[in-house]
């Protein structure tokens, strides 16, 4: 049965655009559009899409207030659209907070052409967004319950040999579709006087990563700022990969990381592999890595050289991921030691770096 979306948008124009891509795909059918976020609200509860596709501003009621209400009354996952701008993405991670699920540029230019590749792009992006774990409070779907820690080790004697744990010297967090709301979660978790330094890779747009790193800090304890070239990797400190560019940490001078155009062959920019992979090389052993909800398998390849090189691979739990691609490819290669909820990924990590 194919997906039914609802297309909300005051452009004429982009609504029909949106239209003629959806209904050109079988997995996709549009039931209906709305022009403003009052019109958006009355068509979710008589319509009841699988998905919404959402602009900001709009006449009556913007795209905002619009989420709010239809998380308040007919929880349905949302997909905003957004200007590149500095003022859109704030009021993009305003619409995350909401309850949206996910964000794409809002781009004219792109849309008006006829691109195989920003169809599929649009295309996939609604699909996963029509696949996620919701349920408008932006909690998994399913109550969870705490996981076990893990118990120790006692030998044929009944003699119990404690868990050595390993010195922490940088953690390491990638993530993608609902990293925002969940790298939220996490750090603000963490006490001011964390002991170690950290990184943090978000698939974002270049003109959202600034904004982003801005909202982390006003939240958390923790200091949280978009990398520059040359920052110092400093205890309590994270720094979060600019979007566009790619980030790789250099052990000289008692360590710092290099902000790279990177090679353009490379999915996304910032990745999570190149960025697990040079702190593999950087700090063998030393690293407590850890891969949150997101989709794709970036992410993957620096946990193998990471886990290589003898340090640690956490993933975020199937349950309170938005979507479990990232987390799940890192499984299914058998390359992560603890799989955790989110809302216990914080807390352990403060212990685990004390």
């Amino acid at each position: 049965m194919p997906v039914k979306v609802l297309v909300v948008d005051d452009s004429g124009f982009f609504r029909r655009r949106l239209v003629e891509i959806f209904e050109a795909d079988p997995r996709l059918t549009v039931v209906g559009t709305a022009n403003n976020g009052r019109e958006a609200i009355d068509k979710v509860q008589s319509l009841s899409p699988d998905v919404v596709t959402m602009d900001y501003e709009m006449p009556v009621l913007d795209g905002i207030a619009a989420v709010v209400n239809i998380m308040k009354l007919k929880p349905t996952p949302v997909l905003m659209f957004s200007s590149l701008t500095h003022e859109g993405a704030k009021v993009t991670l305003d619409a995350l907070e909401a309850g949206a699920v996910d964000f794409m540029p809002k781009n004219f230019e792109d849309i008006s052409r006829d691109s195989a590749v920003v169809k599929r792009a649009l295309v996939d992006r609604v699909l996963a967004v029509a696949r996620t774990r919701f349920s408008g409070d932006r909690k998994p779907v399913a109550a969870l319950a705490p996981r076990e820690a893990p118990k120790p080790i006692v030998t044929d004697r009944g003699v119990i040999i404690p868990r050595m744990r390993k010195r922490v010297s940088l953690v390491a967090i990638g993530t993608s579709t609902g990293g925002p709301m969940a790298l939220q979660a996490v750090l603000s978790k963490l006490p001011k006087n964390f002991a170690a330094p950290l990184v943090l890779v978000q698939h974002m747009p270049a003109a959202f990563t600034g904004a982003f790193a801005e909202r982390l800090n006003n939240i958390c304890q923790i200091t949280v700022k978009e990398a520059k070239d040359g920052d110092r990797l400093e205890a309590g400190i994270a720094l979060l990969a600019p979007g566009g560019k790619q980030m790789m940490i250099d052990p000289r001078n008692g360590g710092c990381v290099r902000i790279l155009d990177g090679d353009e062959r490379l999915n996304y920019k910032p990745s999570v592999d190149v960025t697990f992979g040079s702190a593999s090389k950087c700090y063998p052993g030393k690293v407590l890595s850890v891969v949150m909800t997101g989709m794709g398998v970036d992410g993957r390849e620096g946990a193998r050289m990471l886990k290589n090189s003898g340090s640690r691979v956490w993933i975020q739990s199937e349950e309170s991921c938005v979507i479990y691609g990232m987390p799940m490819a890192v499984e299914k290669a058998n390359l992560a030691d603890e799989i955790i909820d989110l809302d216990h990924i914080g807390e352990r990590i403060a212990r685990e770096a004390s």
